[in-house]
């Protein structure tokens, strides 16, 4: 088993990339907490998606916000906890794509930046970050199977250019122990020898066991 000492494990990945089914099988086996992404209450999501301009900043502070207490919580429990998606990921990716693309204001930018740079003085990095690499192909399967009515109007580019920016960013990630497992050759879903070898990775990882 992992060491004890082990607090915080994050799943990171592209929409459709298959953190929550990970984050939900890795709290069963190694019996750590998990804490989601609440899409199911998230005020903002369905108008996001629909008028993606109007509603990116609005949807950007909901989620700083959601994960800045989610790190809290974790901070002042006891127990191992399991996140799906990290705080990181929505200043070093989701944010500045939007930006990119025109889809949020130089202004509204600035604004999310310079709150997010405050925030991030408060916490730390995770013990672990699993990044889930995935090729647009496998993402808009993924997608398409688990056939969410909001995510139906995701562009293509949309999510093009967020696997861009997760690439750059994993290339340079150094805040702590980073495992990438490539989904688009492993199944960890529905063959377990595929989960067992993503297991055995995490043990290893946070055993020093490289």
């Amino acid at each position: 088993m992992p060491k004890s000492n082990i607090k915080h494990i994050a799943v990171a990945g592209n929409i459709g990339a298959g953190k929550t089914t990970l984050t939900t099988m890795l709290a069963k086996h190694y019996k750590w907490t998990p804490h989601f992404e609440d899409v199911d209450h998230n005020p903002y999501l369905v108008d996001f998606y629909e008028d993606m301009h109007r509603w990116s900043f609005n949807l950007q502070i909901y989620f700083l916000n959601s994960r800045i207490t989610q790190l809290i919580d974790i901070r002042k429990g006891k127990q191992t906890v399991i996140q799906d998606r990290t705080i990181f990921e929505d200043a070093h990716i989701f944010a500045p794509n939007l930006y990119e693309m025109g889809l949020m204001t130089a202004r509204d930018f600035e604004n999310y930046s310079s709150f997010f740079n405050t925030l991030k003085n408060l916490i730390g990095p995770p013990d672990l970050l699993i990044y889930l690499k995935a090729s647009i192909p496998k993402l808009v399967d993924n997608i398409q199977k688990r056939g969410r009515e909001y995510e139906e109007n995701i562009r293509l580019d949309y999510l093009k250019r967020l696997n861009e920016f997760y690439n750059k960013w994993i290339e340079k990630y150094r805040d702590g122990p980073l495992l990438v497992v490539e989904v688009d050759n492993i199944d960890f879903a529905n063959n377990d020898e595929d989960f067992a070898e993503v297991v055995a990775r995490i043990d290893a990882q946070i055993n020093g066991l490289f």
